[in-house]
């Protein structure tokens, strides 16, 4: 016994019952020879042989043949003999899962193939819809489809060059994600090598979900507990986490598992054929599981037409709970490859899949209290504090419960027993007050009359539900205006985000929009955190953010009503942002998509000297409150012409069309009506299009046509 094992080259084979009796024999040899200490370097070959075999057994069939101890005996032994003669270790032995230290950091690599995301439906009707389209791209009556749990983890793509895993990654933007192949090595249901060139393949990049499934999961938190660590929140976010670990160590402890569902790429050897299996995407799931991946072989079905796939479908939601890791849905897919490639896809998703998204989970809890947290517009919202209680693998706290007619509506009382809804497994709500089981002891939730932070009086308009803050230097509004003003869609100003606004503030570091550019940066290089780098790229963005468009400081002002899309209305209505001081009620309301109540609003803004003050001192700091972009649009080819663009188009961005549009003098409406001249229609365009139709004025074009316009074709 000292020549390798030579096995066939597919799991279903290799592991067939013959093969597994012979391996479970050799298994039994070297753990006697273990005990008798004579096990030899010659063995290391039969040792991993042994190894892979007892991780397939364990991680894909979850039904081990050996102990935990008798495995470890092995694996420990296998180590030795590599420490002990390192010109036998491969790269696909399983004592390369574990890397030695720390990773610094995780490269930015890009996919080669994009990783779309997929298109949601919630109802019968969508995939009725979605076979339709389906049927007429394809010229078909009749189409054969793939069904498949839609697992609820953090999406990877993995790399296979000649046999041996070359690469993983997480799915970053879906063109490119951080390379994570030392932790995705400690992923067991993952092989290191799989003989991919017994199919004439030579190179194949495949999609997968990385879990933790609900019992491993459970475990890991009660060890945090145990430790006085906080536990995680949901087994999903807890394995994107985990990818991103820099400890391999840690990452192993997690026992994450890992299933396949998708060939997104492969490149043949010289001369091969491409392999039946990979003509259908049900073949390619078989062909993955036989090469030792844990794929959905064995949950998918294949149905010939949408009503058995809606039946199936609607079946496994109510068993989703006894699977022993979290789902969120289903996924439908176009069996035939060739017909895959011949639907295609948008710029966001491939037109051959769908995922049916399966109905909001629920859950009973207790509401402890109710919270009133003031916004940046002076919005006082309750907050309901609740016991905590996992709805759909979350673990819910506290739930937004709106204002005070809803909390009236509901009939909420403290101490109420309450039924939570996670409405397409995102925003938790409360459904409704469990009234019948009331003891007698649950109290009234009184809404205040007086601002929770300030304690200026509320005010409530006779037309809304909520009650406002009026104060404009209530602290809790001036953080949020803070807050707004350095986001992302406004001054775009990196670095700062929610926590250092807050942080910042109460320090006494900033105190208005206006501190933002006269930070004392002296003073916070010396809090914990805050390095030379963190400081430099901070003062960096500051300063980039003076360069902004007019349109952009409107939005960040954070004027009620007033959006992206009306803050370019606004900004392209004046030559200087000071020139609304002189506007009237009615001149606003001659400009663009201005209503009487946006008018109001901008009218109350620019009557308000403190306001003023403030926008003169950010002028004097450097901001931009000139409209440098009004004369150079003047003499463009759109001019006049306004624009609306819906759905997704097939190669542009929103925001890439919208700014060349207005580059060629053209203007962006927020809504269809008789003062738009063009809706630009990509692929899912929903009401904006019918509405249009309606409308016999508005031209409904598609990015090709708009392309023409703007002299770009």
């Amino acid at each position: 016994m000292g020549e390798a094992l030579t096995l066939p080259a597919t799991i279903s084979i290799m592991y067939s019952k013959d093969t597994t009796k012979e391996l479970q024999k050799l298994t039994n040899e070297l753990i006697k020879k273990k005990s008798s200490a004579s096990i030899k370097d010659k063995d290391a070959w039969l040792l991993k042989d042994v190894l892979r075999f007892h991780e397939y057994r364990y991680y894909i069939l979850n039904d081990p043949l050996i102990s935990d101890f008798e495995y470890d005996q092995l694996y420990k032994e296998l180590e030795k003999i590599e420490n002990d003669n390192p010109a036998l270790i491969t790269a696909d032995s399983p004592t390369q899962r574990v890397a030695k230290g720390l990773t610094k950091d995780f490269p930015t690599v890009q996919h080669l193939v994009p990783m779309l995301s997929l298109n949601n439906s919630y109802n019968a009707d969508d995939l009725i819809d979605f076979d339709r389209k389906a049927r007429e791209l394809t010229s078909l009556d009749k189409i054969e489809y793939c069904v498949e749990p839609k697992f609820d983890g953090g999406s990877i793509s993995l790399i296979y060059e000649n046999d041996l895993l070359s690469r993983g990654a997480t799915r970053g933007d879906g063109v490119e994600g951080d390379q994570v192949t030392i932790n995705i090595k400690q992923i067991r249901s993952l092989p290191l090598s799989a003989k991919f060139s017994d199919f004439g393949v030579q190179q194949v990049e495949i999609r997968g979900e990385v879990l933790i499934n609900k019992s491993n999961f459970m475990k890991y938190n009660e060890g945090l507990m145990e430790q006085g660590i906080p536990p995680l929140a949901n087994p999903r976010n807890a394995a994107a986490g985990t990818l991103r670990l820099k400890d391999p160590a840690e990452v192993a402890k997690r026992n994450l598992e890992a299933f396949v569902y998708h060939i997104s790429y492969y490149s043949l050897l010289k001369g091969k054929k491409i392999p039946v299996e990979l003509t259908t995407h049900s073949g390619s799931l078989k062909l993955l599981w036989d090469l030792g991946f844990r794929s959905p072989e064995k949950e998918k079905k294949i149905f010939k037409g949408i009503d058995a796939v809606i039946k199936y479908c609607e079946q496994f939601e109510i068993t989703r709970d006894n699977l022993p890791y979290e789902i969120d849905g289903m996924v439908i897919k176009v069996n035939d490859i060739a017909l895959q490639e011949k639907m295609g896809m948008t710029s966001h998703h491939p037109r051959w899949a769908i995922a049916f998204k399966f109905k909001a989970r629920q859950a009973t809890s207790k509401l402890l209290n109710v919270e009133f947290q003031v916004g940046r517009t002076g919005a006082v919202t309750p907050v309901a504090k609740l016991e905590p209680v996992a709805v759909g693998g979350v673990t819910v706290s506290s739930i937004s419960i709106h204002n005070e007619d809803y909390i009236k509506e509901k009939d909420l009382r403290i101490g109420d027993a309450v039924l939570i809804e996670r409405a397409g497994d995102v925003i938790p709500q409360i459904v409704k007050s469990l009234a019948d089981v009331r003891t007698g002891h649950e109290k009234k939730i009184h809404f205040p009359k007086i601002c929770p932070v300030c304690n200026s009086k509320l005010f409530k308009e006779e037309e809304e539900a909520v009650w406002r803050c009026i104060n404009i230097e209530c602290p809790a509004q001036v953080v949020e205006r803070i807050i707004h003003f350095v986001s992302k869609d406004a001054m775009d100003i990196r670095g700062f985000g929610d926590a250092n606004v807050r942080k910042f503030y109460e320090l006494g570091f900033l105190k208005d929009i206006p501190g933002i550019y006269t930070l004392d940066f002296n003073s916070i290089s010396s809090m914990e955190g805050f390095g030379q780098k963190s400081i430099d790229n901070l003062q960096t963005a500051i300063s980039i953010s003076k360069k902004q468009p007019l349109h952009r400081l409107i939005y960040a002002l954070g004027i009620r009503f007033i959006g992206e899309t009306t803050a370019k209305t606004l900004a392209q209505a004046v030559n200087h942002l000071l020139d609304f001081k002189k506007y009237s009620l009615e001149e606003l309301q001659n400009l663009e998509d201005v209503g009487p109540k946006v008018a109001g609003s901008i009218h109350h803004f620019f009557s308000n000297k403190g306001n003023i003050k403030m926008l003169e001192e950010l002028e004097k700091l450097g901001l931009q409150l000139k409209n440098e972009k009004k004369e150079l649009t003047k003499g463009g080819n759109l001019t006049g012409q306004t624009f609306l663009f819906t759905g997704t188009l097939p190669t542009l961005k929103r925001s890439e069309a919208e700014a060349m549009a207005e580059e060629n003098g053209g203007q962006i409406l927020s809504g269809v009506s008789a003062k738009l001249n063009y809706l630009v229609v990509g692929e899912d365009a929903g009401s904006k299009l019918e509405k249009a139709k309606k409308i016999n004025t508005v031209k409904i074009i598609s990015e090709d046509e708009f392309l023409q316009l703007v002299g770009k074709k």
